[in-house]
């Protein structure tokens, strides 16, 4: 099926109606993520981002639902309670850049209209666009002293700790420009947001953070395969949203494209944060594991994890007085 934006708006309002008709819980929905950009697809495949908000909890947060191969939907569930604030809505790093650009589907109560002319309303402010970069920047400084004294040979969760730690670094630099950056476009855009305030070389910083210099196109993709059996691999009681097996060509066709541009070591950051989540749901002893693991020796990221948190701790002091200096040019500090 040719994928066209004419097409996902049909998906979009369909889906729309079939789910509020009848459903009194349902307050509102909104549209957000790629589909709001003019690039919408990646390696022929994206997903249609929708927030539905309910007054009632549900028994679960997220739900993926399968379209064709190259599409599906991607539905996350949130509570009105959440959305009541709306001054601290405007400075969270990452709901308020959501609501300042989604789409409002349904709203027949205009809560979320309210709710959006609110967080839009002095969204741009420096101080405000300080606060959500400054809430990435100590989440990640929050990981870094957890483990800057060191806890022995790293595990599954201290890697992934790391690439937590790793992306809220780089989104406090991109939230200075943007909004933050999703995953399977993460380095792809990451170098243009540094370069937008001037600090190009961050860009630079955060690919050695994960190990690029050490690969190669024809390397990484020979990963694919191990990645692949990885997540074929998942128990489906453990399997999260995310990993559904509907997913699995949004990855893997993404990665092809990348590994076939100009830049295929920004495959990385989608490509390690799913393997290493991945990892954490598999046996220890699985082989799929160990394909995981010896990818992260590769990268000397689990060989070295101690000389990369020496390199963590200066990438964050540079963001630390990138974001000090962002904010005395813009009349703060």
């Amino acid at each position: 099926m040719r994928i066209t934006r004419r097409v996902l708006d049909k998906i979009i309002r369909d889906t729309v109606e079939e789910r509020t008709a009848n459903n009194r819980s349902l307050m509102a929905v909104y549209l957000c993520g790629s589909l709001l950009e003019e690039e919408f697809l990646l390696g022929g495949t994206t997903d249609i981002d929708l927030v539905f908000i309910h007054t009632d909890p549900l028994d679960y947060e997220r739900e993926i639902v399968y379209l064709t191969d190259d599409v599906h939907l991607d539905i996350s569930h949130h509570l009105h309670r959440d959305y009541r604030q709306t001054r601290k809505l405007r400075t969270h790093p990452w709901l308020g850049p959501t609501l300042f650009s989604c789409r409002i589907l349904y709203d027949p109560q205009h809560f979320l209209d309210f709710t959006q002319a609110s967080v839009r309303g002095q969204f741009d402010r420096s101080e405000n666009v300080f606060e959500r970069a400054r809430g990435f920047y100590d989440e990640a400084r929050a990981i870094w002293f957890d483990y800057h004294q060191g806890h022995g040979e790293p595990g599954q969760k201290d890697v992934s700790d790391y690439l937590q730690a790793v992306g809220k670094a780089a989104n406090a630099i991109a939230s200075l420009s943007g909004s933050p950056l999703a995953e399977r476009r993460f380095l792809l855009k990451f170098a243009e947001r540094a370069e937008g305030i001037g600090r190009g070389g961050l860009a630079a910083g955060l690919m050695g953070l994960l190990g690029a210099s050490t690969v190669d196109a024809a390397t990484l993709k020979s990963w694919l395969p191990g990645w692949e059996a990885a997540f074929d691999s998942l128990p489906p009681e453990s399997r999260p949203p995310g990993l559904s097996p509907e997913r699995k060509l949004y990855y893997l066709q993404a990665f092809q494209a990348m590994i076939g541009g100009a830049q295929p070591e920004t495959i990385l950051w989608p490509l390690l944060r799913s393997w290493t989540e991945m990892a954490g749901l598999l046996p220890l002893d699985s082989p799929e594991r160990g394909d995981w693991r010896l990818a992260l020796g590769h990268l000397n990221i689990r060989s070295n994890f101690e000389e990369r948190l020496q390199a963590l701790d200066a990438y964050l002091d540079l963001v630390d007085e990138t974001l000090d200096s962002w904010a005395r040019s813009n009349g703060m500090l």
